[in-house]
């Protein structure tokens, strides 16, 4: 297979981030501090990025930025008693993609994407090219450090994300982006976003990927 990379967001695209797992983020915060009602609309948050909204919350409410790393731990514990669930068709879209070198950006902790997918057996085709919201920003900033990781040129990479800020990060960095959403209206959204390939399923993408690297 001719040499190319292929970087996926995680929710969206190769799982859904069920209501249980949105939960888990802010058990936390509750236990700790007894903080309830905090925004469940990722949009709201200066940085849609974990660790950012993390250290968001602790400071709107006066607390210290140190207890970030506590909150993080805790929201793993309890991310690990929740089940994931793979998109339809991301195990088969990875196994077709053997050859190329494939990772992760995602705006999630990159332990808690980890801790997902190895719950699915999902996670070796991506783990040497992984990368979350540790040390990060904006989502465009993680696709940065994916790209340049993969030692590959631009015109060999392609991005698949399924939200706005995935269109952003795509066009922003120079690569092939595919919008990605089994929602039409969502699709539409991405369109309008600049987003010139978009997917309703794996099997659509596969072959725009396919079609993108001249595979």
């Amino acid at each position: 297979m001719a040499e190319g990379s292929v970087i996926f967001d995680v929710d969206g695209v190769l799982l859904e981030l069920t209501a249980e797992e949105e939960d888990a983020f802010f058990v936390p915060f509750q236990r700790r501090y007894g903080l309830q009602g905090l925004s469940r609309d990722w949009d709201s948050y200066k940085v849609r990025n974990d660790e950012k909204i993390v250290g968001e919350i602790l400071a709107r409410h006066g607390l210290p930025a140190g207890e970030a790393q506590g909150i993080a731990r805790d929201y793993l514990d309890v991310l690990a008693a929740t089940r994931p669930v793979e998109i339809p068709g991301a195990r088969s879209l990875l196994s077709q993609l053997q050859g190329l070198k494939l990772g992760i950006a995602t705006a999630n902790f990159r332990s808690a994407a980890e801790q997902r997918l190895k719950a699915l057996d999902l996670w070796h085709p991506v783990s040497t090219l992984a990368f979350g919201a540790e040390g990060s920003g904006h989502k465009r900033e993680t696709v940065a450090k994916a790209i340049k990781a993969s030692g590959l040129p631009k015109s060999r990479i392609v991005y698949i994300g399924d939200n706005l800020n995935d269109v952003e990060a795509g066009l922003s960095n120079g690569v092939h982006f595919i919008g990605f959403a089994r929602d039409p209206a969502r699709r539409e959204r991405l369109a309008q976003a600049g987003a010139k390939h978009l997917s309703g399923n794996h099997l659509e993408t596969l072959g725009l990927v396919r079609s993108l690297l001249a595979l």
